[in-house]
């Protein structure tokens, strides 16, 4: 394979180039140590996972303790290892006491040293000072004969193979002779060809594309690669087939391009605009199975529109995936907006969970109190436009540093936790007791949060004021549906279970029972103030006065004789059972299931269900239970969004199938009802898709 070779001060390396992205490595020539660290980052940041850096020779003032902190620097800026020049010219061992004494406390397997050679046996003499100070040579043969170049090279590795040598592991080659055959026949024999970045640039002798195809293997009949495309993060997103034709234009291009079996190149995306920017090009240890790291976009890899081709997305690249969408596309007052908009609540919240998993004690919590400060750390880095592979980089780069911290606390953190966890000072003591109070009356138990409209007044806003509340939320719908086929197939598929996983990830909840049926227990609505109970009492009367009368007027039905003996009527009958949906969490609507519930209950529907989030402690919200009981509702279920729709539509284990489902929601239910009702699976019918005004 080819290694790049380029310059840090020339700034001749892009590493999103087709041949940095099939690179094994890029080998990174610095004039000095800073150089060398400060380069490291953005490659990696852009893709290259092994960065090789090449320090000049030490100074003639460096000391080994010196040289060795630049090497130090280099590692622990995220260099996959550091290459150090050895100098043949010297006689003796201890003209290169300073590099040697640099090498000695270092880990050896993220060391190379580079020697310029003048002959196979001055390269294999020089390594006898290596052996056990690094873990391969970089070799340059670029003086030697064209014609003699690679045998010399394969000669090199046999001779430090049978004396126990570091093994030769790129080799530099004279121009005339780097060719794609050459670079194929080194390969075989386990050595890499360093060639710097200006012979594979567009236009020169050096097809990088021929030269890596080169040194795969198929024994396929049609000569094609299999190739596993995955993201950022390796999860993976599909199969496909890589030709050499379409390996060259993938590089070209830094797209995915795959060869079908039927239709020759495939432009992934050219049509569905679902493109994949090419990051990396890797191939697997037999050299005959292909890796594409890709970022994919919306709806997704697969043909049915979803993210990949193996089900939903589940865990942490799932919830990343869906707060990066929801940073465009969530409603203005959702929670989630207001996460991304109010960096104080976000802020504030970080530091509750982090604080709550510190002092979480049994694993079931210790595991809740994670998730929850997963959630917020996410929605910081999708606030901030920072990916999850953003995240990943820098933990692998942590990985690969050699200096280490003392890890301690910042000290006011310190002193807060030393005061949480001292005992509390014993109360001083009294000579003469003082007088017994009378005991006072238990205090009343906290009132539950009046749910509250937000209002504005006209006349006090400014015109960008009126202009922002008025605007309608900007809904991508292909990637709305994206999130919610997957969920609605799960829940399909796993019924109760997959209704409770996606409600502990989506909704932060995990009731005890899914579903409550009537009638409900009276302790659900305790604490309910006498104030709210009577509004809704009051409103469900006006409700069921206007409904009923309505009624009243299709009974008896119209009847029309539209022919002698042919008569035509229209007779009303009530859906047998029907489901309700009523938005909770940051709108909290009981008003939607008395609007819902009440016809319902008229019309004579024999079974109500209504669908409503719980709240985080997994209760249901005690005014929804209030009204559910009033319209005489069968069942509560304690979901929201996309998976509660689907649970009624499909029916579950202890969820009940219904006919028709009504009522607003969000973008991810909107786009759950119009999916189902085209369903043939579901069988149900919808109200319609409401919008923004139907949810006031």
């Amino acid at each position: 394979m080819l290694i790049l070779l380029a310059s840090d001060a020339a700034g001749d390396v892009d590493a999103g180039s087709g041949a940095a992205l099939a690179a094994p490595a890029v080998l990174l020539a610095s004039n000095n140590a800073a150089g060398a660290a400060a380069a490291v980052a953005p490659l990696r940041r852009r893709g290259c996972d092994q960065v090789w850096t090449l320090l000049p020779a030490p100074a003639s003032d460096s000391t080994a303790a010196t040289y060795s902190a630049d090497i130090v620097s280099a590692l622990d800026a995220g260099a996959a290892k550091v290459v150090v020049p050895l100098d043949l010219a010297t006689a003796a061992p201890a003209d290169n006491t300073v590099l040697l004494g640099a090498l000695e406390s270092l880990p050896a397997d993220r060391l190379l040293a580079r020697l310029s050679a003048t002959s196979v046996q001055a390269a294999v003499a020089a390594s006898a000072l290596l052996t056990g100070a690094v873990s391969g040579l970089v070799v340059d043969l670029s003086g030697a004969a064209a014609d003699a170049a690679v045998a010399e090279a394969t000669q090199l590795r046999d001779a430090l193979k049978s004396l126990g040598r570091p093994p030769l592991v790129a080799v530099e080659l004279p121009t005339a002779c780097t060719s794609v055959a050459a670079v194929a026949e080194l390969d075989r024999a386990g050595v890499d060809v360093v060639v710097p970045t200006a012979a594979v640039a567009p236009g020169s002798s050096l097809d990088a594309a021929a030269a890596f195809a080169a040194c795969l293997k198929t024994d396929r009949p049609d000569g094609l690669f299999a190739t596993v495309v995955v993201d950022e993060q390796g999860v993976a997103l599909g199969l496909a087939y890589s030709s050499r034709e379409s390996i060259a234009e993938s590089m070209r291009l830094r797209q995915g391009v795959y060869q079908s079996r039927t239709r020759g190149l495939w432009y992934k995306g050219q049509t569905s605009g679902a493109t994949q920017a090419l990051r990396r090009i890797r191939f697997d240890c037999d050299r005959d199975t292909l890796q594409f790291v890709v970022e994919q976009s919306a709806p997704g890899f697969c043909h049915l529109n979803t993210r990949t081709c193996f089900g939903a997305d589940s865990g942490i690249t799932a919830l990343a995936s869906l707060l990066e969408s929801r940073r465009a596309s969530a409603p203005a007052g959702s929670y989630t907006r207001r996460l991304f908009d109010d960096a104080a609540l976000l802020r504030s919240k970080l530091i509750e969970e982090a604080h709550e998993l510190g002092d979480a004690e049994t694993p079931d919590d210790i595991a809740w109190e994670a998730a929850d400060l997963i959630y917020f750390t996410l929605a910081r880095c999708a606030a901030a436009g920072v990916s999850l592979a953003d995240v990943e980089r820098e933990l692998d780069r942590r990985a690969m540093k050699v200096t280490r911290r003392p890890g301690n606390a910042k000290p006011q953190f310190m002193e807060a936790a030393k005061e949480e966890a001292s005992p509390a000072a014993p109360a001083p003591v009294v000579p003469t007791p003082a007088p017994v109070a009378a005991p006072s009356p238990a205090a009343p138990a906290p009132a539950l949060p009046d749910i509250k409209m937000q209002t504005f007044k006209l006349a006090e806003l400014t015109a960008a004021q009126r202009a922002a509340l008025l605007r309608r939320p900007a809904i991508n719908t292909d990637a709305v549906e994206a999130i919610v086929r997957p969920i609605v197939a799960d829940v399909a598929a796993r019924g109760d279970a997959a209704l409770r996983e996606l409600t502990a990830r989506l909704d932060g909840a995990r009731p005890a029972q899914m579903v409550l049926r009537a009638p409900f227990d009276a302790s659900l609505t305790q604490g309910l103030d006498d104030n709210v109970r009577a509004a809704i009492d009051a409103a469900h009367d006006n409700i069921l006065a206007f409904h009923a009368a309505q009624a009243a007027r299709s009974t008896p039905p119209l009847e029309v004789e539209t022919a002698p003996g042919v008569r035509c009527a229209r007779v009303a009958r009530a859906v047998e059972r029907v489901g309700l949906y009523v938005p909770g969490g940051t709108a909290v609507l009981p008003s939607t299931c008395l609007m819902l519930g009440v016809p319902a209950r008229v019309a004579g529907c024999r079974e109500i269900v209504v669908a409503s989030p719980p709240r985080r402690d997994g209760t249901p919200v005690p005014e929804v239970v209030y009204v559910a009981q009033k319209v005489g509702a069968t069942a509560i279920v304690l979901a929201g969004g996309a998976q509660a729709v689907a649970a009624m539509a499909f029916g579950t284990e202890s969820v009940p199938k219904v006919d028709k489902i009504v009522g607003p929601g969000n973008q991810f239910v909107t786009v759950a009802k119009m999916l189902l009702q085209n369903d043939n699976r579901a069988m149900i019918s919808i109200d319609m898709p409401a919008g923004p005004s139907e949810l006031l």
